[in-house]
C-alpha cells in the first residue's frame, strides 16, 4: 500500500467509523504501542494512545473506547473505568505533548500539527501492580511508561 493510499485509508476509516488505529510494532528501543486518530475531530473527545500491549487487545481497547465516546460517555483523567480489561480499572491521563512527535506521528498529520488532545492509558499488571506502585517489575515499567503524570492523590489501593 502507496503513503497516499494509506492516507485515504486512515481518513475513509474516521469519516466511517470514527477513528483509525495504527499499530506499531516494538523493538529494543522501545514497547509496541497503538494509538487512534480522529477521535477528537469526529467525537470531540481525546484520542487514544496505549503502550506495551498485544497489538490485537489495544486495538479492540481503542475500538472500545470510540465506541463509548460516540455514545456520549465522557471519560475524565485520573478516574478509574472499567470494562476495558477483565477484572481491573484502567485510567486515562492526558498524554504530554512533548511525547506526540514520538508516539503519534500520524495524529500530528492529521490534525496539523500538535493541536489535539489525547490520553495514555495506565493500565496494571495482572497482580495489580501500577506504575507508581512498590514493586512494579521493571518490564512492565519499560512495556508501559509513564508519558502523563499519575493519578493524583493516588487512589486508594493502589499505591
Amino acid at each position: 500500500m502507496s503513503q497516499s493510499d494509506a492516507d485515504a485509508k486512515a481518513l475513509r476509516d474516521v469519516e466511517a467509523f470514527g477513528c483509525h488505529v495504527l499499530l506499531i510494532s516494538g523493538d529494543e528501543d522501545g514497547p509496541n504501542f497503538c494509538y487512534s486518530i480522529g477521535i477528537e475531530a469526529t467525537s470531540q473527545q481525546p484520542d487514544l494512545l496505549i503502550l506495551g500491549m498485544r497489538s490485537e487487545t489495544a486495538h479492540w481497547i481503542i475500538n472500545e473506547y470510540n465506541e463509548r465516546v460516540r455514545a456520549g460517555e465522557v471519560f475524565v483523567p485520573n478516574l478509574p473505568y472499567y470494562g476495558f480489561i477483565e477484572g481491573f480499572p484502567v485510567f486515562f491521563s492526558l498524554l504530554g505533548r512533548e511525547h506526540y512527535k514520538k508516539y503519534l506521528g500520524w495524529g500530528r498529520w492529521f490534525y496539523g500539527g500538535n493541536t489535539f488532545r489525547a490520553y495514555q492509558m495506565i493500565y496494571p499488571t495482572t497482580s495489580g501492580l501500577w506504575p507508581w506502585s512498590k514493586g512494579a517489575p521493571e518490564g512492565y515499567l519499560w512495556a508501559m511508561p509513564l508519558l502523563c503524570p499519575p493519578p493524583s492523590p493516588l487512589p486508594i489501593g493502589q499505591v
